[in-house]
């Protein structure tokens, strides 16, 4: 029993001696040790150590303490347990300044903060200001994330901990890569800087150029320079903004929306997207490219929507505010646009023109039908015109009630007006010799064209027919009426370029496309060395040539 109180009572006495010597708020005190060797300042405890600092309860195997250094050396199942903050630590090893408040921890470290817990063989523990510090490869766990890195700094205080190389964040949803970021543990949300990459459980990925910011749990992304790809879409912009749950995209500045299904891309100043309804809206300056294989349709206009859907009838494009597209020989403007999938046809409204090589057309409504990726035939009801300048500028002219163009490799090759048509042709022959003008109206008039000329003429029923010579030609009476050419509002790839010119970008660094495996370069010296053996080994072949 005298052996069993011997250990207490050596502490206890120990303990008030030092309480008497030195200020106790700041001064280790021995609790427990089963035993006590040493003197002159350089205690030993062995077995069941247990000591004091302040608010923390400190238990570990064996320990040197310093006392008047106020320091003392853990050694085996350290555990640091703070009576008042919900942190403890343990290691295998540990060094605890009493006066700086600094721990130390060596060897299978674990912090744990509530639901938060680190992991690492190296971190030092600055108890007065609550900082964390690991520099050899650390591991935090909560219940949404783990997240490693080389580096890492934990702020206990303001619950946030900095990661810095080769930093990666991984829960069921999501894999974050990234040199440096920043992640606060009360709400779960982290932010980086510099290049960040995620990749879904699904194969998406995300992207940052710039820096990032991922709420973990309400799993919203933002993205600043950044693009997001999944199997279907690819979406950028200067700001990119994703709710997971929502399946909401939203894109600010030099936006750009590609459906790699339709091999349809639409660049704005701001974009929407809802992913689950293949719904999206572009404000700002809209610039759409419909590629081809052959060519490219340009479209501008303010605003734009697209509709894409699993059933075909259901897909649509609208533009709206002063439509202009150019698709090869094609061009044309209205105030409004839409393109229907099922059908492939694009129906213009109000006041539509369209232009092929020298040739304008109008009408008040006007469609036309894209057919193996080209222009097949268009469709004009009401105040249809048709104006084609031949080779001395005279301007052919044809109108009716309704009209419709047909088209071969992107060149008109037909047009045929039914209900009261009226034309206006210049006959000329050789292109160069004027020789008088054709007026005929007729119920229904055909006419066909050849490199954007007035090749032939047809008729359905007997017409009123004139031909008048040159010399008795009016001025007045080379226009039909209604007449009005308006080639200076022909949309040209200039006034596209003019309109929005798309930012370029560059495919950038990927974390996720390092190898697993990296081969180091050689140091100089290692190259030096391999040179001179080089030249040593050739040197001596040399010496043996006969």
């Amino acid at each position: 029993m005298i052996k069993k109180l011997l250990p207490v009572m050596i502490c206890w006495m120990l303990s008030i001696q030092w309480g008497l010597a030195q200020n106790t708020s700041n001064q280790l005190e021995i609790l427990n040790a089963e035993t006590l060797l040493g003197g002159r300042g350089v205690e030993r405890l062995i077995g069941d150590v247990k000591m004091k600092h302040q608010n923390s309860l400190i238990y570990c195997d064996s320990a040197y303490f310093y006392s008047q250094d106020n320091f003392a050396k853990l050694f085996g199942n350290v555990r640091i347990v703070d009576q008042k903050d919900p942190i403890t630590t343990t290691s295998r090893y540990a060094e605890y300044d009493g006066n700086t408040r600094l721990a130390k921890l060596r060897n299978n470290v674990v912090f744990k903060n509530e639901e938060t817990t680190l992991y690492t063989d190296f971190l030092d523990y600055d108890r007065l200001t609550g900082v964390a510090t690991y520099f050899n490869d650390g591991r935090v766990v909560d219940s949404t994330n783990v997240l490693t890195s080389e580096k890492g700094v934990y702020e206990t205080q303001i619950e946030k901990i900095t990661f810095t190389e080769k930093v990666v964040l991984v829960n069921p949803d999501y894999t974050l890569k990234s040199r440096l970021l920043y992640y606060y543990t009360i709400p779960k949300t982290a932010e980086t800087v510099g290049v960040t990459n995620i990749v879904s459980a699904e194969g998406n990925r995300l992207n940052a150029q710039i820096s990032s910011f991922y709420d973990t749990q309400l799993k919203t992304f933002r993205f600043y320079d950044g693009d997001a790809e999944s199997e279907t879409s690819l979406i950028s912009g200067d700001v990119l903004f994703y709710d997971e749950l929502a399946q909401y995209y939203e894109a600010k500045d030099n936006v750009s929306i590609y459906n790699k299904e339709r091999k349809t891309e639409v660049f704005g100043d701001e974009g929407k997207y809802w992913e689950d309804r293949k719904y999206s809206q572009v404000i700002g300056n809209a610039l759409v490219r419909k590629y081809f294989e052959a060519d490219t349709m340009f479209m501008i206009a303010d605003t734009l929507i697209t509709q894409d859907s699993e059933i075909v009838e259901d897909r649509y494009m609208t533009a709206f505010n002063g439509v202009r597209f150019i698709k090869g020989g094609m061009s044309g403007k209205a105030d409004s646009l839409t393109y229907i999938y099922s059908d492939s046809t694009i129906y213009l409204f109000k006041d539509p023109l369209l232009w092929n090589n020298k040739s304008q057309i109008s009408a008040d409504s006007i469609n036309f039908l894209i057919a193996n990726e080209d222009i097949d035939r268009t469709y004009l009801k009401h105040n249809t015109f048709a104006i084609t300048r031949d080779t001395l500028n005279n301007y052919n002219q044809i109108k009716g009630r309704k009209m419709t163009g047909f088209f071969l490799n992107g060149d008109m090759t037909k047009l045929d007006v039914e209900g009261n048509g009226e034309s206006l042709y210049f006959a000329l022959e050789r292109d160069t010799l004027f020789k008088g003008m054709n007026k005929l109206l007729c119920a229904r008039i055909i006419m066909h064209f050849s490199d954007g000329q007035i090749q032939k003429i047809n008729h359905s029923v007997k017409p009123d027919a004139s031909f008048t010579p040159p010399h008795i030609i009016k001025k007045d009476d080379q226009r039909l009426e209604g007449f009005a050419w308006r080639e200076d509002e022909k949309p040209t790839m200039a006034m596209v370029l003019d309109w929005r010119t798309p930012r370029i970008r560059e495919k950038g660094f990927n974390f996720f496309d390092e190898p697993d495996i990296i081969i180091p370069y050689p140091s100089d010296d290692e190259i030096q060395i391999n040179i001179e053996e080089h030249h040593f080994e050739n040197t001596e072949n040399q010496a043996y040539i006969p």
